[in-house]
């Protein structure tokens, strides 16, 4: 899947969004009006997880539910500001990566729990003392991205482990009685997970040091967890995240790392495309190197741990013993 169209900048709804007047993907339901717990999050990604922590005591609506959908360019819409109104807890990943999702809240006046992926990964540095929960307390909060931190914590084993955790605090204070609930379905989370990692650390022990180029950050942890060390220049990968022009010198550095066979894999973010990814994908083929495609949302029909067992067992497909 190469054909999607250049990244464009990330469209943050504006005035617009709190007179209801967006247009764009809408949300996978419709908030609960039932009386349950209303859970919205940014990305089909964390509504999985939170949908099975979860269980029946809450609606999970996900705003970006498409894998062929450039989360980097949503527009949000009238539908998706309602939800976020109804919400009782909002999912965010943060680190720069979902801003509209502030936006939304903020034009809302919404009083939901937010969690923010990034921030309780163990992954993202401190910056000034934020803690997660400054958002939720009302105070002003800092979602820029954070220099030299990869947002994309949900290809962390170990991050969606502390998110588990925090979806688990969050909802047993708002629905105390389902509390052992919720701490059940998140331990059989977490077993899946430890499975996950069983996995991935068996694939270290024979792809330890071995080298990959990325056309983004996307799977870096993942790909970090089973051994593999990514070369990329990074002014190539940048530029491909901010959509902005390639440097020629990195453009160049990046497709001599298949002519001198110094990659045994390239990891392509197949939600997001450029002529650029397509030079590098061609000289991939070229040189015979693997190719294994990374999305940034769940694909049809799979749910988390399906989606990381798939991605695992793509990279020992192409990496074979």
């Amino acid at each position: 899947m190469r054909s999607l169209p250049r990244r464009s900048a990330i469209l943050v709804a504006s005035a617009a969004v709190a007179a209801l007047g967006l247009t764009g993907c809408a949300a996978s339901s419709e908030p609960t009006d039932d009386g349950s717990l209303s859970i919205v999050a940014s990305t089909s990604v964390y509504g999985d997880i939170a949908s099975r922590i979860a269980g029946d005591a809450a609606e999970v609506t996900s705003l970006i539910t498409s894998s062929a959908q450039d989360p980097h360019s949503f527009e949000a819409s009238a539908q998706d500001q309602l939800a976020i109104s109804k919400a009782d807890l909002v999912i965010e990943n943060g680190g720069g990566y979902d801003p509209f999702i502030d936006t939304l809240i903020e034009a809302s006046g919404s009083t939901a729990v937010v969690i923010n992926a990034s921030e309780v990964s163990g992954l993202m540095p401190a910056t000034d003392g934020a803690e997660a929960d400054d958002h939720a307390e009302g105070e002003e909060h800092d979602h820029e991205h954070v220099e030299g931190f990869n947002e994309h914590v949900w290809y962390s084993f170990h991050a969606m482990e502390h998110l588990a955790e925090a979806i688990v605090e969050e909802l047993s204070a708002l629905e105390p009685a389902e509390a052992a609930t919720f701490e059940a379905n998140a331990a059989a989370f977490t077993a899946d997970l430890a499975g996950l990692e069983a996995t991935a650390e068996s694939l270290h022990g024979r792809l330890d040091g071995e080298q990959v180029a990325v056309t983004e950050p996307v799977p870096l942890y993942l790909l970090e967890e089973v051994g593999l060390v990514n070369v990329t220049p990074e002014a190539f990968t940048e530029a491909i995240e901010e959509g902005t022009d390639v440097p020629p010198a990195a453009l160049a550095e990046t497709l001599a790392l298949f002519d001198s066979g110094s990659v045994v894999l390239l990891a392509y973010n197949a939600q997001t495309a450029s002529t650029e990814t397509e030079r590098v994908a061609d000289a991939a083929t070229a040189a015979g190197v693997a190719i294994v495609d990374f999305t940034e949302t769940l694909p049809d029909g799979q749910d988390y741990v399906s989606w990381m067992t798939a991605n695992l067992d793509a990279i020992a497909a192409a990496l074979p013993a």
